[in-house]
């Protein structure tokens, strides 16, 4: 991305108007992408237009028809419109890399088929490469970023889930590998509500994927029209929940977008091409942060923060993160997320982490990330909860997959 270019995107997302959502496709793949991540973060950009850049998770210009029918057919095999009754040209869905085309397989089986538009890999890269040095730049103005908000690091984490986005094949192993981990710890934390579309392999490569078509609506649409009851989002944290801090190996894109939920009140988990997976030093102390703030138990809380510090602060150090920490959370556990949302509270909180020794790399970034999403959900569906509470009895629950007795070691 060009100087001129992000400095254009920057007005956008900072200037008075309303986000302009194909201006920011018109920037490019990374544009997309950095306004995607911006739309979490209700401390650095006003709340409201945080909502508006939601629309970046699955609103994109499509390909004109003709242009499907050509980039089909370079894409699959000569044989490959032989296993249909028919395939729609004009998509239903389209999002920043992909877009969606329901089709009929020849047994009768309703599918849609999935396409990545262009060949967006060199000019995202490039992208990448000229970001990389302004925040170079940067850095060395001020080294501190390192430890906290990383640029780099932050970066670097786009390139990588996006990358992974662009081989459709990393979908269906993704999907295989989030099943085989329920699978594996069915009889100790059954997940009897996550469901996972079909995918026809035979039928698929890097470019297209041939996937069960699933009618149900998405959870930004159940957002948008009220039909998400607030015990619906405490079963996807338990659900989500448990990946990130009992496996460690977690649905890493998980917005509003690449959920859906049924009218059984089941969760349908899309989009599966960037798994991420956390160290478990990590998990363990954002794990155990949550657990015993949950219990209203804030020393505990902060101690178990300090286990992510590559050495642990004595003196006045630990006595002024334990200030900090304290005035911070006063009164927190009770207030709802329009008085303060999770993300603000969690920036200020690595912020005071990070000075006293804690290092949030790019590791850390993925379940942060994953985190926000959740937050911007609440926020948008039911800003008059106490979300740290409500999520007192799944974090109870998830102590059977990680052993609370060992938190502050």
């Amino acid at each position: 991305m060009r100087l001129f270019t992000f400095l254009q995107f920057a007005r956008v997302i900072r200037g008075k108007k309303p986000v302009d959502v194909e201006k920011i496709h018109s920037m490019g793949l990374l544009a997309v992408k950095l306004g995607q991540m911006c739309a979490l973060r209700p401390d650095l950009i006003n709340p409201q237009k945080c909502i508006e850049l939601q629309k970046l998770y699955s609103r994109a210009p499509p390909i004109p028809e003709e242009n499907f029918d050509q980039l089909l057919t370079k894409l699959t095999e000569p044989d490959f419109r032989d296993n249909f009754k028919h395939i729609e040209t004009k998509p239903f869905a389209a999002a920043s890399i992909g877009q969606i085309h329901r089709a009929e397989l020849l047994d009768g089986s309703k599918v849609v088929i999935k396409i990545v538009k262009a060949d967006f890999e060199s000019s995202f890269r490039k992208d990448i490469r000229r970001m990389k040095r302004w925040f170079r730049i940067g850095l060395i103005l001020n080294p501190r970023l390192r430890k906290v908000g990383n640029p780099l690091g932050l970066l670097a984490h786009i390139e990588d889930y996006t990358l992974r986005e662009l081989d459709l094949f990393n979908e269906i192993k993704g999907k295989e590998t989030l099943e085989q981990y329920a699978e594996k710890y069915k009889d100790k934390f059954p997940m009897p509500k996550l469901k996972f579309p079909k995918i026809w392999k035979q039928f698929s490569n890097s470019r297209v994927l041939v996937v069960e078509e699933i009618t149900d609506p998405t959870l930004e649409s159940h957002l948008e029209s009220n039909t998400l009851e607030w015990d619906d989002m405490l079963q996807l944290f338990r659900i989500h929940g448990a990946f990130m801090f009992g496996i460690g190996t977690f649905h890493g894109d998980l917005h509003p977008g690449n959920a859906m939920m049924s009218s059984d009140r089941d969760f349908i988990f899309i989009d599966t091409g960037s798994i991420c997976r956390v160290p478990e030093r990590i998990r363990k102390a954002l794990f155990g942060f949550f657990f015993f703030l949950a219990k209203g138990e804030l020393q505990n809380s902060f101690d178990a923060m300090l286990t992510m510090a590559d050495v642990k602060p004595t003196g006045k150090t630990l006595q002024n993160y334990y200030s900090s920490m304290f005035e911070l959370y006063e009164g927190f556990v009770g207030t709802s997320v329009s008085e303060t949302s999770l993300t603000e509270q969690m920036m200020r909180t690595i912020k005071a982490a990070v000075i006293a020794g804690c290092s949030f790399g790019e590791d850390a970034f993925p379940i942060i990330r994953s985190l926000m999403y959740m937050d911007g959900m609440v926020l948008k569906g039911f800003p008059d909860v106490d979300l740290i509470s409500s999520m007192g009895p799944y974090l109870d629950e998830f102590s059977t997959l990680i052993d609370a007795n060992t938190l502050l070691s």
